[in-house]
């Protein structure tokens, strides 16, 4: 499961600023006025291979009232959910109160905390970092967010103190193909969890965020081994106003990264909501295997159940590789065919691919639809290996590999997935560029080569 790295410190110091930097989105809202933030931001970020969640809080001053003490307790819960701090101070700014009571804080939680002295550009870093050291955190960070000076340092150097795997006990005590269930709240996952398990396993009840935490539940069915994690409803942040749902995001963004398979539950009578295609898309960041339920089909009219289907063929045809089954977790109708989407994912997501296979639908590829021209010359893939599996990671190797447009690699993802017979995965294509083996080598004349250049130079001189 990934890891979570929390962003704290006091207001205006730059923490949305390194959030939308690591995550290369500008999903933070970024201004030059304190106390912009005050709701948790998730964000996946990838640093030298190593993925990571990255939680982006409030600022914490130390004099709160109102909604900024609320802020600022959210930030120190924030705190006791992550495995690595970033605490962010301001250089120009100097040391201060806040900057003490939240390095009190950290200290007395013993997290594994960096401190980053933002805002560096422009000042003397001997002089700027000098005060920090009285906070007594360890090694100082200096950083300029904004143009992202010091940024890679400070991640490789974080990603060093990651482990190596971040699992729960129970994702450690998983028996066979982990399936999660995850989509908003009231969809009715825990209705669906307790329908495939026979049994009244979880909590249902008709209110939104009845279920807080990421749940394991190992079974078997026909005497094949299953582990079903039902997941907190996820919806949208304006929503989110209990401190415990924000922090089931994380729990519900690792079970995802923790599961083989992901069935995505939506529900058929309020159709396809934008949320629902915000969850898909993380799935599919993920690279898991994916199932989709409309969830609460029965009892719709048929003008209804017509236009979802429309719907659902115009916008999800960015996935058109997932099975989208009709089902009614409440009565039954349809459950039992979603073990065959599962099953088919799950065995398309972790099939072992041979070179040879994978180099010959290149090939066939290539002979089809030719990669274009770069500044002259062809780009030239030349074979294709397997580079891992859940997803399916497909290695290619050739020359200019670095040029391969966007449309060019969903061509390859499809020619791959169509000739693989892969269902309900994503496909991901990596390239590798070839060196070039003579590069910085001078060629070595013979006895013979000399004396025809020296015949070749004393023509031309005559010539001239």
């Amino acid at each position: 499961m990934l890891p979570v790295i929390a962003l704290v410190g006091r207001p205006n110091v730059g923490k949305s600023t390194l959030f939308n930097r690591l995550t290369k989105s500008r999903d933070a809202l970024v201004a030059n006025y304190a106390g912009l933030t005050r709701d948790r931001k998730y964000g996946e970020a990838e640093i030298g291979g190593r993925r990571m969640i990255l939680v982006d809080t409030g600022g914490i001053s130390g004099g709160e009232e109102g909604i900024d003490a609320a802020m600022a307790q959210q930030s120190l819960r924030a705190i006791e959910e992550a495995d690595v701090v970033l605490f962010l101070v301001d250089c120009r700014a100097g040391l201060t109160a806040a900057d003490e009571m939240i390095a009190d804080q950290l200290r007395s939680r013993s997290k594994p905390t960096f401190l980053v002295a933002n805002k560096v550009d422009g000042v003397n870093p001997d002089i700027a970092l000098a005060p920090f050291y009285e906070l007594g955190i360890g090694e100082i960070f200096p950083t300029t967010a904004t143009h992202g000076r010091g940024v890679r340092s400070l991640m490789q150097r974080v990603a060093e103190d990651l482990p190596e795997q971040v699992e729960t006990p129970q994702s450690e005590e998983a028996t066979g193909i982990k399936i999660a269930i995850v989509g908003r709240p009231n969809v009715g996952k825990s209705t669906l969890v307790n329908r495939l398990l026979g049994e009244e396993r979880v909590v249902v009840y008709d209110q939104p965020g009845t279920t807080r935490d990421s749940i394991y539940i190992n079974y078997q069915r026909d005497d094949k081994p299953y582990t079903i994690i039902d997941t907190a409803g996820v919806r949208r942040r304006k929503n989110i106003k209990e401190s415990v749902e924000k922090f089931s995001i994380v729990k519900t963004l690792q079970a995802v990264e923790d599961a083989n398979v992901v069935v995505l539950v939506i529900d058929a009578r309020e159709g396809l909501v934008d949320q629902d295609m915000h969850l898909m898309g993380s799935v599919i960041q993920a690279g898991r295997a994916l199932v989709v339920a409309l969830n609460k089909w029965d009892g719709l009219e048929a003008d209804h159940r017509e236009y979802v289907k429309a719907e659902l063929e115009r916008r999800l045809r960015f996935v058109d590789f997932a099975d989208i089954h009709f089902i009614s977790a409440l009565h039954g109708t349809g459950v039992g065919n979603l073990y065959q989407s599962i099953e088919a994912a799950y065995q398309s997501a972790t099939d072992k691919l041979s070179t040879n296979h994978l180099t010959r639908i290149l090939q066939w590829a290539v002979s089809e639809h030719q990669p274009p021209l770069v500044r002259g010359h062809r780009i030239k893939l030349r074979y294709a290996h397997a580079g891992g599996q859940n997803p399916p990671v497909i290695v290619i190797h050739g020359n200019q590999t670095e040029e391969v447009p966007a449309h060019y690699v969903r061509y390859l993802e499809k020619t791959y997935r169509k000739a693989l017979d892969l269902h309900g995965t994503p496909v991901k294509i990596e390239f590798r560029t070839g060196t070039n083996p003579y590069a910085g080598r001078k060629q070595k004349l013979t006895d013979r080569q000399k004396a025809k250049k020296r015949r070749l130079m004393k023509f031309v001189k005559k010539k001239k």
